[in-house]
């Protein structure tokens, strides 16, 4: 299923030079924050329920592809939070979601809506300091004789992006991370 309503998207997040942006995507009884992802390939739509505990992912391939279809957990979750009865005359269809989603997506970018750190950790699992999830700073590993640890590395990916990953990996450098909101600075590769 192609979704050409990413395609003036992305073009305003390149333009504008935005690697993650967020938006609101509202069907049956859930609120969605749907983040798109653009610093890896293939893309990704990253679609979390609001006040919710689940998400999904979809890779976006070449020509802004996506398989609609769903593995079974995650469909039956689906049509749990929209609040979907089971009705085998008429059984709920994952094209009709993105094709309502593809309808809704905005034309462009707008700079409000970058994606932080803390906004994609409510729907992304992080093993290392799950609640640290406040962008504090970068730490060169080299400076102290130490090595970056994959825990580290797997939460700047999840996190910040692949470009971050990268560049941490490819420099021995750590992310930091706080519970304390009031602590986050804006984040700027190292």
């Amino acid at each position: 299923m192609k979704l050409d309503g990413l395609v003036p998207l992305y073009k305003s997040m390149k333009t504008q030079g935005i690697d993650r942006y967020r938006l609101e995507y509202k069907c049956g009884k859930a609120i969605f924050d749907v983040f798109f992802f653009i610093d890896d390939s293939p893309y990704l739509l990253l679609f979390g329920v609001k006040g919710g505990s689940f998400s999904f992912e979809l890779k976006v391939e070449n020509g802004f592809v996506i398989d609609h279809k769903l593995d079974n957990d995650t469909y039956r979750k689906l049509c749990e939070v929209l609040g979907l009865e089971y009705d085998p005359e008429k059984p709920f269809s994952p094209w009709s979601f993105f094709s309502e989603f593809n309808g809704k997506v905005p034309n462009s970018a707008f700079s409000n809506q970058k994606v932080k750190p803390q906004d994609v950790a409510p729907y992304k699992s992080v093993a290392e300091e799950q609640n640290k999830i406040y962008f504090v700073g970068w730490r060169d590993n080299y400076k102290w004789g130490t090595t970056v640890q994959q825990a580290n590395l797997d939460k700047t990916k999840e996190l910040l992006g692949a470009r971050a990953y990268i560049r941490c990996k490819e420099k021995n450098i750590s992310s930091c991370w706080t519970d304390q909101k009031d602590q986050a600075i804006e984040v700027s590769l190292p």
